[in-house]
This record gives structure tokens, sequence and C-alpha cells, in this order.
């Protein structure tokens, strides 16, 4: 029972630390479909720290488009030319944290059905 509830654990805050990188994912989309007169380069690309005023990319200028991938969580700045690199708008930490919570709860899952294999309850043995 320990290690079920622990492979639930485990898995709720793999989705909740997921979810908090989505928001990051989003944001970045949110920065880039604004079409103010800031706008080129996209911001989220404008930068090597993904954030408003920090370090110019000198790839920034090449920017035409942008992809979102979700597994794992990243915003993708497309360049002319067809190459393309990672915008640091996710923080470093999300992914491969996801990915160790989701094998935790994988394995603490599978411990369980080896352990102790689901079947009815509150049946006795003979004589009971």
């Amino acid at each position: 029972m320990v290690l079920r509830k622990l492979a639930f654990a485990a898995g709720l805050a793999a989705f909740a630390l997921y979810l908090w990188g989505l928001l990051y994912v989003l944001g970045a989309i949110l920065q880039a479909e604004d079409g103010g007169a800031d706008s080129s380069p996209m911001l989220p690309c404008r930068t090597t720290n993904g954030e408003e005023g920090g370090p110019v990319d000198p790839r920034a200028a090449h920017v035409v488009d942008y992809s979102v991938g979700f597994a794992p969580l990243r915003f993708d700045c497309e360049m002319t030319g067809g190459g393309s690199y990672v915008a640091n708008t996710v923080p470093g930490y999300v992914n491969p944290a996801v990915f160790g919570l989701v094998l935790t709860a994988l394995g603490c899952w599978v411990a369980a059905l080896v352990v102790a294999p689901p079947g009815p309850r509150g049946v006795r043995g003979p004589g009971g």
C-alpha cells in the first residue's frame, strides 16, 4: 500500500511540475504572438536567457517562426535557411525532474504490483 501511495505522489508531482513548465511555454507563445512595435525579433528568441533585458542572442536576427515541443517541453526558434535553436524559456530543472518523477512513479507502481498483486480484499482462506 505504501508503494502505491508513493507512486501516486510521484505521479502527481510529475504532473504538477509538467504544468509548471507548460505555463512557461504558453507564456513564450503569448510573447511570440504579440504583434506590437517591439515584436521583431520574437522576445523568447531574442535573449540567451529567455528574459527581457538579458544578453542578446546573435541568432535572433534570423528568426522567422517558432515551434513548440511538449515532450520534452521546449520552445524552438526557427531561422531562415531551415535551422532552429531551443530558446531558454523553460527552466532547466523542469524536464529532467519530470522524467525522474515519472520513472519513480512507474517503478513504485510496478514494485507494488510485484509485492502485493491486486486481488479480492477481505477474503479469508479455508477455515476462516
